[in-house]
């Protein structure tokens, strides 16, 4: 998955030492907790639009708040979303 940061798959962070096997792919994370948000995001972008792949994801924000385009294929969507403290998602909405 073609992501745009350079650290955390999540927030960009480069601080940190959790990597995780993600959509077949080994990320690295700044921390557990954005390792949680992402799955958390990935999941709900599948759910939402009923894509078995994600192909490349921008995200842009900060813990306040963030956007997202995400694309497969052709395909292209966005989002704006949040998180509680534990990692679920708080909000959720296509942008």
């Amino acid at each position: 998955m073609k992501r745009n940061y350079d650290g955390c798959a999540l927030c960009n962070s480069t601080w940190g030492s959790v990597f995780a096997e993600v959509e077949g792919e080994r990320m690295f994370f700044c921390c557990d907790l954005c390792l949680v948000q992402f799955r958390n995001l990935i999941e709900r972008i599948r759910r939402e639009t009923g894509w078995t792949r994600i192909d490349s994801l921008e995200i842009a924000g900060d813990r306040r708040g963030r956007t997202c385009q995400a694309t497969s294929g052709e395909a292209r969507a966005g989002f704006q979303f949040s998180f509680t403290p534990d990692g679920a998602l708080l909000r959720f909405e296509r942008a």
